[in-house]
């Protein structure tokens, strides 16, 4: 197990690198001078010149980059053009908005995706089996950003049964969390689905009801766990897709996380902050798959097995 984290770690120290390069050149890469995009065109010259010498973009490539990544190291990611707060200070306060919205938006595909995966599996080629998977077909057909639309009208404004964006309580966070967990409780269902069907077809899946096992039992204790490991990998990059790609629903919903922080960014042309979101999560989506990899050798022993027999 040691040395199974041992080499995810180093693996993920490479993709940071590489990620803390691209967060870099973002400022170096748009058309321009970013200096006079980000003051606006009525800026003066001994302002450009200003900002620039603050920036450090006056400063060879490499010494901005080996300043930049002794910065990162203090925890220092700069400070926003727009708040004049640091970066690292405005990620972190909307980051916990970021990670309810997600976690509610991921228990929500969870329960639903996998309870659809396995009652379809169950009743393989029936009625039910078919209303599963078109539900699911309907679901990552639909766009997000519809969807969102499309619950706020019915629930809020026609039925007033939720809030309009008033807030970050328990009844705020059910038709966004609703709306990020369609597409992703698609894709568990019919993973969950077609791995349950395969298993269920098994030898051992037939001896254990020729002993006359309980279903339950043979299905949730003996099949499911075989088809647990392509589930936690998909649900382990819906987690990372969920913080990092919630743009969209936030705005929707007017929900103060790292989305709605990134545009306003975007807008505002802070290139700072935009750095500082990009790295920030980017560290987070690379963290949560070494987690999801750990958990693959608990879940399933023979993968710590593979990566011995690889070193």
């Amino acid at each position: 197990m040691k040395q199974f984290i041992i080499n995810r770690i180093l693996s993920s120290v490479i993709v940071i690198f590489g990620i803390s390069i691209f967060s870099f050149l973002i400022i170096h890469l748009i058309p321009g001078d970013p200096v006079k995009i980000m003051l606006g065109i009525n800026a003066t010259s001994e302002q450009v010149e200003k900002l620039t010498h603050q920036m450090g973009l006056d400063r060879p490539l490499l010494v901005q980059y080996s300043h930049f990544i002794s910065n990162l190291i203090q925890g220092d990611f700069g400070t926003s053009l727009k708040t004049g707060r640091p970066v690292l200070t405005e990620i972190v306060e909307r980051f916990p908005e970021t990670i309810k919205l997600a976690s509610a938006g991921m228990l929500f595909a969870i329960i639903i995706g996998i309870s659809m995966g396995v009652l379809a599996a169950r009743y393989k080629d029936s009625l039910i089996d078919t209303f599963c998977m078109g539900i699911a077909t309907l679901g990552v057909s639909i766009p997000s950003f519809w969807l969102g639309i499309l619950l706020v009208m019915i629930f809020s404004v026609n039925l007033n049964w939720f809030p309009i964006a008033e807030g970050t309580g328990i009844r705020d966070v059910i038709l966004p969390a609703v709306t990020l967990g369609v597409v992703g409780s698609t894709m568990i269902s019919r993973l969950t689905r077609n791995g349950m069907v395969e298993v269920l077809s098994n030898d051992y899946v037939r001896t254990a009801r020729a002993k006359g096992l309980d279903e339950r039992l043979i299905v949730f204790r003996h099949a499911f766990r075989n088809v647990l490991i392509p589930v936690v990998t998909v649900i382990g990059l819906q987690i990372a897709g969920l913080l990092g790609g919630a743009v969209i629903i936030e705005q929707v919903f007017n929900w103060p996380g790292i989305g709605t922080l990134a545009i306003g960014a975007i807008l505002s042309r802070d290139f700072p902050l935009i750095q500082g979101i990009v790295l920030f999560m980017g560290v987070v989506y690379v963290t949560i798959n070494i987690l999801v990899d750990i958990l693959y050798s608990i879940i399933d022993p023979r993968v710590e097995l593979s990566v011995k027999e690889e070193s």
